[in-house]
């Protein structure tokens, strides 16, 4: 287990995380130049992060067909992200809502909620600018979540949104030191993974915090309940229909997605940050196993 944490530790965090917004934020509108050229022959993603990469679909498309695959999954992805933030944002509001707005932990809150609206403004401009719908997730699982607020508390709440920030925080670095992807999503890439890394503190130190007060019981449930929307998470970063964009059946696309063992193997390098932390904290157990392994975070069949 990770060590314990004393309740000042909080204030102490969430003051220097304070100043640390103060000095160092973005401004999508203003830093980014979002009249700037798409750079001809540039990718979106690196071609071996395609979840369809190494498939008998992916070497059936041409070079350009695969440039705008990639295209169509990092608006997936980004637009994913946007969902899952604004899901975010509800659950810190409900956090605020019983905190003395004076402390400094609840004004950082209120500060993260600051950011994830510019977030989520900033991937809602990249997925139109170059040109995709906004995919997010599939609609049963858009209204399913709706009870991830209501049905998450506790460490659990703040492991699923680690298990999202850091998953992709990953494959955002990756991208953003790739001279080969456009300049743009390089940018919108390089401005979440910096202000992210603030987020990624405050969410730990509750983790690790909050799982010293549980029952034996309640672990058993937060254990189940991070498992289950860290699957729902994972799964739903590719939307079925960026595959029409290529002229491919989505659920072609899905089946080889699934079943194809260098997607499994992205995801899992891009958890391989956060999943140590939730073991050593005990969040990772047998009640939620099943759908660690389906999640492709831990190794496994699909």
């Amino acid at each position: 287990m990770t060590r314990a944490l004393k309740e000042t530790d909080r204030e102490k965090t969430a003051e220097r995380l304070l100043k640390s917004s103060a000095n160092k934020f973005y401004d999508p509108d203003v830093d980014i130049d979002w009249n700037a050229p798409l750079v001809d022959g540039k990718r979106y993603i690196p071609a071996h992060r395609s979840s369809l990469y190494g498939t008998k679909l992916w070497d059936s498309l041409s070079e350009e067909q695969r440039v705008e695959l990639g295209k169509h999954e990092v608006a997936s992805v980004a637009t994913t992200g946007l969902w899952f933030e604004i899901l975010l944002m509800q659950m810190l509001l409900k956090e605020v809502y019983d905190e003395d707005p004076t402390s400094s932990h609840a004004q950082y809150a209120l500060t993260e909620i600051a950011d994830e609206c510019r977030h989520s403004t900033m991937f809602a401009r990249m997925a139109s600018r170059i040109g995709c719908p906004s995919y997010g997730p599939v609609p049963w699982l858009r209204r399913l979540a709706k009870l991830m607020p209501t049905i998450s508390y506790g460490p659990a709440r703040y492991g699923a949104i680690l298990v999202a920030e850091e998953v992709l925080d990953r494959l955002q670095r990756e991208q953003m030191n790739d001279p080969d992807i456009q300049p743009l999503v390089r940018m919108v890439n390089r401005i979440h993974v910096l202000e992210e890394a603030r987020h990624v503190t405050f969410a730990r130190e509750e983790v690790t915090r909050g799982m010293a007060k549980l029952s034996k019981k309640e672990i058993l449930y937060q254990q189940f309940i991070i498992a289950l929307i860290s699957y729902f998470v994972t799964r739903a970063f590719i939307n079925p229909r960026v595959y029409k964009a290529v002229g491919i059946r989505p659920r072609d696309g899905v089946e080889a997605a699934l079943n194809n063992p260098n997607w499994r193997e992205s995801i899992q390098w891009a958890g391989e940050k956060i999943m140590p932390f939730l073991q050593e904290s005990g969040l990772v157990g047998k009640p939620g196993m099943y759908f660690w392994r389906k999640s492709f975070l831990l190794p496994g069949k699909r």
